[in-house]
């Protein structure tokens, strides 16, 4: 364990200085390094890249994360229920066959769902045009794909900041899309903490804001939902919702069938209710148009006012979101995308069962195979 320790402490060291200083001059660094890292060889142009060549560094960073994740898995470790916990499993139960059969299985299953959704989103998408509230044809701007494989979220995120130049220093929006299971609420996360004044944008307390409208304006009629959906009720819904500045910060204020709410301030409660969560499927079927429409202009205002906005979510949608700051992130092999579930799972399963003990490393091992065994 001192050893590991040592080792750990002069990567570490690497890291931070040998972007900076001549890496080749110090042979006893160079020595330990190699010693403890990866015994892969990078390939031949990483060794000849120069010291702060960014492909010599995200090598690094690689090996280092790969030699890190080796460590047995701990009640502590178990405990953070983030990314790194689902590293260290994926890493401990790689090779074991009833993990490899679950995480096909559910990546089938998110795969599948995905394609699903992306199916729902395109008719919706397709009624806003044929209402003429969305475009037929759009120019959606170059792509940037980012795999994440073998790479840290804040590796990810640090590769997309790079990849917006001077952008963040004046406010910009950023939309991010991908699979389901490739990380993205992770990555926004790592972006949120990294950029200045950066804030996320979600679409679904719009969807819950004009589905209370449109609930609300039934029950004044005296008539079924499907009723107040029409092209016209929407557009008068969508007037009922202004964005801006209110109280000092970016909200959406509610205002019209005796509805007067900021978002931020009922987002939990009014838009919580059941009347309204079982009815947003209905309405957000027939609403993705007025939505986008809702949101550009938002979005517009907050960038100008030096926010950097970061939009998750699908292509589908996003495609009609105007930005030169489009990113995807993807996955070498998509099987990964199941194993970070399973693990994710089992992370979970494991520390209910662990939590409240003062587990060993052998008791974390087993409440996991057990999480496994219950996930087969």
């Amino acid at each position: 364990r001192w050893g590991s320790f040592c080792a750990a402490c002069w990567i570490s060291w690497v890291l931070v200085v040998s972007p900076v200083i001549d890496f080749a001059a110090f042979p006893l660094v160079r020595a330990l390094v190699k010693s403890h890292l990866s015994p892969v060889t990078p390939p031949r142009q990483h060794l000849s890249a120069s010291p702060a060549s960014p492909s010599r560094a995200s090598w690094v960073l690689r090996r280092t994360v790969t030699a890190m994740a080796a460590v047995a898995i701990n009640r502590e470790t178990l405990a953070l229920q983030n990314s790194v916990t689902s590293a260290a499993i994926i890493d401990a139960f790689k090779d074991d066959a009833g993990f490899k059969k679950v995480a096909e299985r559910l990546m089938s299953e998110i795969m599948k769902r995905d394609q699903e959704d992306g199916d729902k989103l395109a008719k919706g998408i397709q009624l806003a045009i044929d209402k003429k509230v969305l475009p037929a044809d759009v120019k959606v701007e170059p792509t940037m794909k980012i795999s994440v494989s073998g790479k840290s979220a804040d590796t990810v995120a640090d590769e997309i900041i790079a990849a917006l130049g001077d952008g963040p220093s004046k406010g910009c929006v950023m939309t991010l899309q991908g699979l389901s299971g490739t990380g993205k609420g992770t990555t926004v996360d790592k972006l949120k903490e990294k950029l200045p004044n950066a804030q996320t944008w979600s679409n679904g307390n719009l969807f819950r804001s004009l589905t209370l409208l449109a609930v609300t304006c039934a029950e004044q009629k005296g008539c079924e939902l499907k009723d107040v959906l029409t092209a016209q009720d929407l557009d008068s819904f969508c007037k009922m919702l202004e964005f801006g500045k209110f109280n000092g910060k970016w909200d959406v204020k509610i205002d019209g069938l005796g509805c007067t709410y900021y978002v931020s301030e009922v987002e939990k409660t009014v838009l919580k209710d059941s009347k309204v969560a079982k009815n947003i499927p209905t309405v957000a079927e027939v609403t993705q148009g007025e939505v986008v429409n809702f949101v550009q202009g938002a979005l517009a205002q907050m960038a100008a006012g030096g926010t950097n906005v970061l939009l998750e979510g699908r292509e589908q949608t996003l495609n009609h979101i105007r930005t030169p700051n489009r990113f995807e992130l993807v996955l070498d092999d998509p099987v990964i995308i199941g194993m970070r579930q399973a693990a994710l799972q089992m992370g979970a399963k494991a520390f209910e069962k662990v939590k409240d003990s003062a587990a060993d490393e052998a008791a974390v091992k087993a409440a996991l195979e057990e999480a496994l065994s219950s996930m087969a």
